[in-house]
């Protein structure tokens, strides 16, 4: 007697754009893994990784909350940021319960592990590494930046980025769920902060590589002054690709739907626009097209309609499941 089980879906990012998509998919009967970046060095995560040497909660703080189910009042408590002038001003409740978590089990995965049965989290939630990595980025001219925070802020274009020490493990947890995987997407993320982070964590890479899931890439919506500023669509992907050892990607997700006028002079103060989607140089990549409407408006800004991207990515799922 064989029994059925769910369609296993990866999704390796980090920022605001991976919250968003899990938002959408949680609502489908699938066995989700979200893989999060440990390079964060900013803001409270920054502090409470340097004051008691953890990995930086706030990334995984965002994914808990968008897989959870618990009554709302409880989600917006645990994202709840402090506003005081004394040493708790900028601080997370969550990002504290997840490092007071880590202090008590002595394991920050394991401190995952036991808030994502308080907040009862729909999947997995797993860092990219059980440590704090630093990211670098090599310029166009040679200069080195080191931090993630201060990386865009670099005022020149980015070669590559790299991270320390240079042995890094990966959770075997992790490995392991990229290797059973049926869907393995990719992004949406900030290309050189959130996105490649986790994929240069050498054994993180090597099964993104391998592994014979559909691999989906859901390229940004918009520009990024400091990171990506005037790229296409492929310039994204040839920039991951210049940092792995393989060409992995088989699907790339594209918005055709135009963003308003309003919008994108909204977006040109900070030196960001549209991605142009360029159709051959994709092609000539030996990735496939995915085109739909997956643009929507939240406080002004623009974000991937959660609910549209998840349909379509569940619905890719009817010929990949194993």
């Amino acid at each position: 007697m064989t029994t059925s089980r769910q369609p296993r879906i990866v999704i390796i990012g980090g920022g605001t754009g991976l919250p968003v998509l899990l938002r959408g998919l949680k609502q489908y009967p699938v066995d989700i893994t979200a893989i999060v970046t440990v390079a964060d060095d900013g803001g409270s995560s920054g502090r409470l990784r340097d004051d008691l040497h953890i990995p930086p909660p706030g990334d995984v703080r965002n994914v808990l909350a968008a897989l959870s189910d618990v009554e709302p009042l409880i989600e917006e408590m645990f994202q709840h940021r402090f506003k005081t002038k004394n040493e708790l001003s900028g601080h997370s409740l969550g990002n504290l319960i997840l490092a007071a978590m880590t202090s008590i089990t002595g394991n920050f995965v394991h401190a995952i592990q036991e808030m994502s049965k308080v907040l009862n989290v729909h999947g997995k939630v797993l860092p990219a590494a059980n440590h704090g990595v630093v990211l670098h980025a090599e310029l166009e001219d040679g200069t080195i930046v080191s931090g993630e925070s201060k990386i865009p802020f670099s005022g020149k274009k980015i070669k590559k980025v790299f991270l320390t020490p240079k042995r890094i493990k990966a959770l075997p947890e992790s490995v392991a769920a990229i290797y059973q995987a049926d869907l393995l997407i990719i992004g949406p993320g900030s290309l050189y902060t959130s996105i490649l982070p986790n994929l240069l964590v050498p054994e993180l890479g090597k099964a993104v590589c391998a592994t014979q899931a559909k691999k989906v890439y859901i390229c940004n919506l918009m520009t990024q002054a400091g990171e990506t500023l005037d790229y296409t669509a492929s310039d994204h992907v040839k920039a991951i690709y210049d940092h792995m050892n393989c060409r992995f990607i088989d699907t790339i997700l594209v918005n055709n739907k135009p963003i308003p006028k309003e919008i994108q002079e909204r977006y040109q103060k900070e030196y960001a626009e549209p991605v142009y989607f360029d159709v051959p140089n994709l092609l000539e990549l030996g990735v496939e097209l995915l085109e739909d409407e997956f643009i929507c408006l939240q406080a002004g800004a623009i974000r991937h309609d959660t609910n549209k991207v998840a349909e379509i990515l569940f619905s890719l799922l009817e010929h990949e499941t194993k």
